[in-house]
Parts: structure tokens; sequence; C-alpha cells
């Protein structure tokens, strides 16, 4: 299989390589194209994996371009991890919605639906050139927000587009280590998880036939052995009868974590930002020395990951740190496509359950939600089984009104940034910002908006553009 990597000048790169070429997944690529538009990174990045230590596999052929058509000729898999605007578009996302005293979040909020709407045009142009080039071949998305861009992709891959994200694997692998359960690998028959990318909440989780989830909401102690149970209170997990995403700590604590950002002397974006702009010229330099540079890089950049959310001092634990890995979750999807084997991961992708067995009953019958109480067509994040055919949701309960309520107002915005972003329509992004949970006012949505505007003049170009 020849895997594209789009934006493969970023940071998370090597994670992707070291996978293919140590471990389970050795084998599954004969080769690997990095694509990327600024050359530097591409140079940077490409010298950390021919500076990586051997392992037992065959090093792979690497392939380095900054022409798109070229890198998609002959491509079977296309995995995306674009930024547009890089590191310098985050910290504007972010310190866009700080300044108006919002939550300064890359994903979350206000800085999200500015990401998105730079980031779905990028993704579509992507999307066509895979028609025109590669029409067979798969698109694994982790560019960010990945629920709304994997839905943006849908009209023109279908199927052929599924978004991954590690954060709610990670979440059910730290909650069953914390409960004693060992998963099996590739299976998620007793998980019950429901939500939307960064907006989820594990609510069954089960050993034997027994949901072990109740007792470990009533454990304190079990509760403050990793990170989701740390940052709510335990009587309100127990209240909660789930376990929340760690995103979710922006929605149950957003004045503390307004607070506690606005305190800090520089935003996330800001500070990875800087760490950047000095690490990549000094890894193209460093020769042998490239790999060690990156890693050490790395786990810095792990450790700061949610800081806002802990106790100044505080660290994340390697079980924290070891949930499943992105990368993990990309190949694992990507060899089930393959052929490779059937397996179960939580991904994003439409909320249909499979057709009826009985053709013209399924003709006749209107898409069964696979989350009961969000629209059948829209993407959602929830445990799917992955074969050669795509990725099959699996049936989930309905959620609760209070938190179907939530979903489906940050799905109303979702979509609404989707339209925004596909039509070129400024009343729509404005109706988005408004309409999240974590602005809630017109007032405040213009004054976004602008904001956005004045930092990416490339918006203005896309409303000139609008058919509506």
């Amino acid at each position: 299989m020849r895997l594209l990597i789009a934006g493969g000048g970023g940071f998370r790169v090597p994670l992707i390589y070291r996978a293919l070429v140590s471990g389970r997944f050795a084998g599954l690529a004969t080769e690997l194209v990095l694509y990327d538009v600024d050359p530097a990174r591409l140079d940077a990045v490409t010298a950390v994996l021919r500076s990586m230590p051997a392992g037992p596999g065959s090093r792979l052929p690497i392939r380095a371009t900054t022409s798109l058509p070229d890198a998609l000729a002959g491509t079977q898999m296309v995995f995306a991890a674009i930024r547009p605007g890089g590191t310098a578009g985050r910290v504007a996302d972010e310190r866009v919605a700080q300044d108006l005293g919002l939550l300064g979040q890359e994903t979350t909020g206000a800085g999200g639906i500015s990401y998105a709407l730079r980031t779905i045009p990028r993704m579509l142009e992507l999307a066509r050139l895979m028609k025109d080039h590669c029409p067979e071949a798969w698109l694994i998305n982790f560019t960010n927000p990945a629920g709304m861009v994997t839905e943006a992709l849908l009209p023109v891959l279908g199927r052929r587009a599924i978004g991954i994200c590690d954060s709610a694997g990670g979440l059910v692998y730290r909650a069953a280590h914390a409960a004693g359960l060992a998963l099996p690998e590739g299976r998620l028959d007793g998980v019950g998880y429901y939500g939307l990318n960064h907006l989820g909440w594990l609510y069954r989780l089960e050993s034997a036939g027994r949901d072990v989830l109740p007792d470990l909401l009533a454990d304190p102690r079990a509760l403050q052995s990793f990170e989701e149970g740390r940052l709510f209170p335990q009587p309100f997990l127990a209240s909660l009868g789930a376990l929340p995403n760690e995103y979710l700590y922006y929605y149950y604590r957003a004045g503390e974590a307004r607070q506690a950002m606005q305190a800090m002397a520089s935003t996330r974006g800001e500070t990875i930002h800087s760490q950047q702009q000095e690490l990549y010229p000094r890894l193209a330099a460093a020769g042998g020395e490239a790999y060690r540079l990156w890693e050490e890089a790395r786990r810095s950049r792990e450790e700061g990951y949610l800081a806002e959310a802990r106790a100044e001092g505080e660290h994340r634990d390697e079980d924290d740190l070891a949930g499943g890995g992105y990368e993990r979750v990309a190949l694992a999807a990507m060899s089930a496509l393959c052929g490779g084997g059937i397996t179960q991961l939580i991904l994003n992708t439409r909320n249909s359950l499979p057709e009826a067995a009985e053709p013209a009953a399924a003709e006749a019958a209107e898409p069964r939600a696979a989350i009961p109480g969000l629209p059948a067509d829209a993407v959602v994040e929830l445990p799917c089984t992955v074969t050669p055919d795509g990725a099959l949701p699996l049936p989930q309960q309905a959620p609760p009104e209070s938190k179907r309520e939530l979903l489906n107002r940050v799905k109303d915005v979702e979509r609404l940034t989707v339209r925004a972003a596909t039509d070129g329509n400024r009343d729509a992004a404005l109706q988005a910002f408004a309409r999240h949970p974590l602005v809630d006012s017109a007032d405040l949505a213009g004054q976004l908006l602008a904001g956005y505007e004045r930092a990416f003049p490339a918006l203005r170009e896309l409303w000139g553009g609008a058919r509506s």
C-alpha cells in the first residue's frame, strides 16, 4: 500500500512512521509519501525519520513532495492532518476569542469555528483532487476540527472519508485500566460511547456482561488515577452516570477554564508556535541527532496538553500518555480497510446503521440513527466495526435529554460552519458563532467574525464567492 500523508511536515508524522516500521503494523505500507506546502518542514521531518533508530522491521521508502497531484497519483490511502495557516493560525484562533473574554481553544468554541472556516475549503480541494487522481483511495481524516471536516467531505467522498481522533479511544483505555479490565484488542462490544468529536461520553463499560462503570464512578480513588477522572468532582461524575470526554471540561467547568487560560503567560498555541519556530530549523540541521531532539520536544508537548485543567506542578502520568495514540487508531483503521482483519474503533462517520437485509424494505425505510435523537445523516463519534467496506456504526443508547440537547445544538453549529465554509455564506458563519453555547451572543458573534477576518484575510475572499 502506498500511504500519503497530507500535512507531511507535521510534528507528529514520526509517530506514524515509527508505528509503520515496528510492531503489528510493520509491512502495512510499502511506500510513504509526505506532502506539505512548506519544503522546510518536510526537510525537518524527513531528517527525523532518517535518524530514527532502526527497529526489527525494515526501513520504509520515503518520498517528500510539495506537489499534491504528484503525491496523489497511485495512492491507495490518504491520511490528512493539515493546518492551514500553521501554528500562527492557531495563535489567532485562540487569541481573538480570549481577548473577548471567551474560551481560547483551538477546536472547541469560537476557535474551532475559525479553524474550520479556513480548513474546510482546503480539505475539499484535497477531496476533489482525490476523485481525479486516486478515486478508489480512502481518506483517513485527522485534520481538525475532525467532526466538522469529515462532515464537509462526505458529499464528495461518501463512505471513503472517515474521521479519527485518539481522545475517545484514550478515555476508554484509561477507564478500563482504572476499573481493572483488559479490553480485547480491536473489540468494543461492551463499550457504550456516543457524541460528536471532542464532545462525547463513555456511558457503559462491560466485563463478562456486567457494567462496571457505576462502580468506577463511585470510587474516588480509582477516578483520581487517570486524566478524565481527575478533571471533574466525583459526586458530579456519579450523578452524570457517565465519563465525559476530556474536552467537556470546557463546557462543564467553563468559567474555571477561561480563568486559568487568562492567567497563563501565553496561550497553548503561542507556546507551540514558539517551540516549533525554534525546533524545526534545528531538526533539519541535526543529522543523526534529529530523532532525539524531536522525541524530547514531543514529550514536552504532551505534558502541556490540557495544562489549564491541572494544578501548578502537576504532571500527566504514563497511563494518561499511553491511551492508544492517534497513529495506532489511524493504522488500525487502514489495516482493516485493506483487508488486514476486522476491527472495532471509535470513529467519526455518518450516524446511520447499515441498511435492512431486504432491499425493498431498505429502499422504503428512513435510515435508522445509530445514536437515537441525532440526525441520521450527521457525522457523529461512536464505536464502529471497520471492514474493507468502511466504518459501520454500532447501535448506541439514546442520550438523556440534557446531553441530547447539547449534542444537537453543537451539531447545528457544525452544520452552519460547514455551510459557511462550503458556500461562502457569511451569515451562516455569524449564526454558527452566535449559536455556540460557549459564545451564545449575536453581538459577540459579530466581534468574533470581524476579528477573525482581520487575522485571516482569506475569509473575506471566501465570502466574495457566496452563492446564497
